[in-house]
């Protein structure tokens, strides 16, 4: 009896076991695409936010210190300065780690296996839900400002002479993320094709030179420089903070509610926007891959490269929903002194999101 009680809990528990699997399962399948990259998106929120408050904190305590005399103000500084950058790789550490979830995401939208938010309403509710739907549509079009998510992904290179023909980096090697929020101002009141959009994004611009090259800065030059090695991988990265700046004509038509009011949806249309960005680098970075005697050996470069300091360009953007087609051109050259002047290009997919 005691055995058969047992045989019993040891069943009832791999049932429940096998319940729970399906549950998480069918948890899986209902979380959307949108849905994942918000999720996403609050997590990098708050790795920011928590970093820049303990920061905050540490620097009071230095403040504290310099008050009561047990440091100098030259010490306080250098002190300040090394915590700054603990946080800032902090920061670039675990953003960098929610990175590559959104790539993960972003991958899984395109290979189809995450479904829209609408889709997925149409799943769950139905025609006969449609009352819901709108509801949820309707309270999002009563506000005249917005926000979103940004994120865009896609290739990118060097214009030299006015060309990206014949380049020295690879094409499809070579990439660019970009990531940040934005507000989306309705811009006249009655009337809904009209926006400004505006907020901060972090570019991360990557090169990998062909044929085995790699960056060498020989005084106030940059020049790609063959290796003495056999490299696997040569990539240089650099990273922007950026203010954009678009005007966007959003083509969704105006609905109206029960009562006869307007209601001004966004992103369910076809969506052009054109405008600029500028900002400031944050770092370059170069990463060389080699393999030396059978072992691999990885060395990263950090240093300025004579890179421009502040960035500015024009961009713009053309899709349907919230997914569009979308082109970036700095106005400034990369390198600051170089005999040849060469302009970073971007061209890629990018998704605002609710």
């Amino acid at each position: 009896m005691k055995n058969f009680t047992l045989y019993l809990a040891m069943a009832a528990c791999l049932l429940a076991s096998k319940l729970s699997a399906q549950e998480e399962k069918n948890k899986d399948r209902d979380i959307t695409f949108e849905m994942k990259v918000k999720l996403i998106a609050n997590k990098i929120d708050a790795i920011t936010k928590e970093e820049k408050a303990a920061l905050k904190i540490e620097i009071e305590d230095v403040n504290k210190e310099l008050e009561a005399g047990t440091i100098t103000k030259a010490q306080a500084d250098e002190k300040k300065m090394q915590l700054a950058e603990i946080r800032s790789k902090n920061i670039e550490t675990r953003v960098g780690q929610a990175q590559d979830e959104l790539k993960d995401v972003v991958k899984q939208k395109v290979d189809g296996k995450l479904k829209s938010d609408w889709d997925h309403f149409s799943f769950r509710w139905g025609k006969g839900d449609k009352t819901k739907q709108d509801s949820i549509r309707n309270n999002r079009s009563e506000a005249r400002t917005t926000s979103q998510f940004v994120f865009a992904a896609g290739v990118n290179n060097l214009v030299t002479d006015g060309a990206v023909a014949h380049s020295d980096y690879r094409y499809w090697g070579s990439h660019f993320y970009e990531w940040g929020f934005t507000n989306n101002t309705r811009l006249f009141k009655n009337d809904n094709l009209l926006h400004l959009k505006y907020g901060f994004s972090v570019m991360y611009n990557n090169l990998r030179p062909t044929q085995g090259r790699y960056f060498v800065a020989n005084g106030n030059q940059t020049d790609l420089e063959y290796s003495p090695v056999n490299l696997k991988d040569s990539r240089f990265r650099n990273v922007y903070v950026t203010a954009p700046i678009h005007l966007e004509f959003d083509f969704t038509k105006t609905g109206t509610n029960a009562d006869g009011k307007k209601l001004f949806r966004t992103h369910e249309s076809l969506r052009f926007g054109i405008g600029g960005y500028a900002g400031f680098r944050v770092k370059s970075k170069q990463i060389l891959k080699y393999n030396d005697e059978g072992h691999n050996n990885t060395i990263k470069q950090k240093g300025g490269f004579n890179t421009e300091d502040f960035i500015y360009g024009v961009s713009t953007y053309l899709g349907y929903g919230a997914t569009s087609l979308y082109l970036k051109y700095d106005l400034n050259p990369l390198f600051k002194d170089n005999a040849i002047k060469q302009n970073n290009i971007s061209l890629g997919v990018r998704f605002d999101l609710n």
